[in-house]
């Protein structure tokens, strides 16, 4: 895709703070001649994350096309039409869509976002219509219609949320544990929420993500997420602690280490994105390239967009008294949607890493936790904001 323009960004970061969640795409001239877009790896994400379509599901060839509902919208006006999903014979079956009518929208090389709601895909030309000004018109238009609605419903489960902490403002709890999660658990706790052992957000689709405000590490969680091993050469997190693993002064081999792209650490091993066949690859560097394990670049895509389309990152004070833990809340960081884009290019830079814990002496599972730098935040979260308590 080609990068957008100053009035494109403009267009995403309105619909980004208000609640829009979205994917796009540049209508190519090619695309625009033959009727045909390529879905790309964001594209089915999104498709797949919001019950649009699962390209993996479905069969090639034209008796397998999938139709939906779809709307193109513009200033003043809807086109109710219709959305086709395929996937050719030829080439591998590569996803295909294409939105009937969008020649009538569109011109070469014009980007349009494309959004679900009420199990309708929505289609909007950010290089032609100001969103903005289409929103606050005080003519009520279709397109206004939908992106109040959707901004409204957002808002309330955020507000909602953050009302309950404010209503203990300066208030000080004690950690349920002793240890790295004690307040996490104890979040949980106040707000009436299980354990979140599952993928899916906390709270509403609200993730809460808590740490303390003098941690010593300059690193967020994102998520979790173990290797596909039908596509690895070894196959459990053992395996790879048998080959590159260390013993611990109890006797027993283990790994617990960061990798990052570069350069390789204290065991050889390193990340390596292959953008050709969309995989995150665990590799190592001794006498020779050794591959070890892989990522599908779209799970952990999928895995970004489930996890984190909106969250709390909260901040607390804590104190130590009789060896019991206190803390208060501090500040959050509120973000939505994040530039799944961005994902790739902040591995290769290495302001995204993966923490392997491996065959914990505790007895603990393993681990294959990925983190982001906090100086990595604002390129993967673009716009967010800041409530103090």
């Amino acid at each position: 895709m080609r990068p957008f323009t100053l009035f494109e960004q403009q267009n995403l970061k309105f619909l980004v703070n208000h609640n829009v969640k979205f994917t796009q795409v540049e209508i190519t001239p090619t695309g625009l001649k033959k009727g045909i877009l390529d879905s790309t790896v964001p594209m089915r994400t999104y498709f797949l994350e919001n019950g649009l379509h699962n390209y993996a599901e479905q069969e090639q060839g034209q008796e397998h096309k999938a139709l939906k509902k779809a709307v193109i919208l513009t200033e003043g006006s809807r086109y109710d039409t219709t959305v086709s999903f395929y996937r050719p014979d030829t080439k591998k079956g590569d996803p295909r869509m294409w939105i009937y009518g969008m020649a009538s929208y569109t011109e070469g090389n014009d980007i349009h976002v494309l959004f679900g709601y009420e199990e309708t895909l929505y289609s909007i030309n950010i290089t032609r219509i100001d969103i903005k000004k289409c929103y606050e018109s005080t003519i009520v238009t279709p397109m206004q219609d939908v992106l109040k609605a959707i901004n409204q419903t957002g808002n309330s489960v955020a507000e909602e949320l953050l009302s309950r902490f404010r209503s203990v403002r300066g208030q000080w709890f004690e950690s349920e544990v002793r240890a790295d999660t004690g307040i996490g658990r104890t979040v949980e706790s106040f707000l009436g929420i299980s354990m979140n052992g599952e993928k899916t957000p906390d709270y509403k689709g609200i993730e809460l993500k808590s740490h303390r405000e003098k941690r010593r590490t300059n690193k967020n969680v994102l998520f979790t997420q173990t290797p596909d091993w039908d596509i690895s050469r070894l196959k459990s997190g053992r395996e790879i602690v048998a080959e590159y693993g260390y013993y611990t002064q109890n006797g027993v081999k283990t790994y617990h280490n960061t990798v990052s792209c570069s350069p390789p650490n204290s065991q050889f091993l390193f990340l390596n994105v292959n953008h050709q066949e969309e995989q995150l690859e665990l590799q190592a560097k001794r006498k020779s390239l050794e591959d070890i394990a892989v990522w599908r670049l779209l799970k952990l895509h999928q895995r970004l967009l489930t996890k984190h389309h909106e969250t709390f990152w909260i901040e607390v004070e804590n104190i130590i008294e009789d060896n019991k833990e206190y803390f208060r809340y501090k500040q959050i960081e509120h973000t939505k949607n994040p530039n799944v884009g961005q994902f790739d290019v902040l591995i290769e830079q290495n302001f995204i890493t993966v923490d392997l814990l491996l065959c914990r002496p505790s007895g603990s599972g393993d681990t294959y936790s990925f983190k982001i730098k906090k100086k990595g935040m604002p390129l993967l979260f673009p716009d967010s904001v800041m409530y103090y308590l």
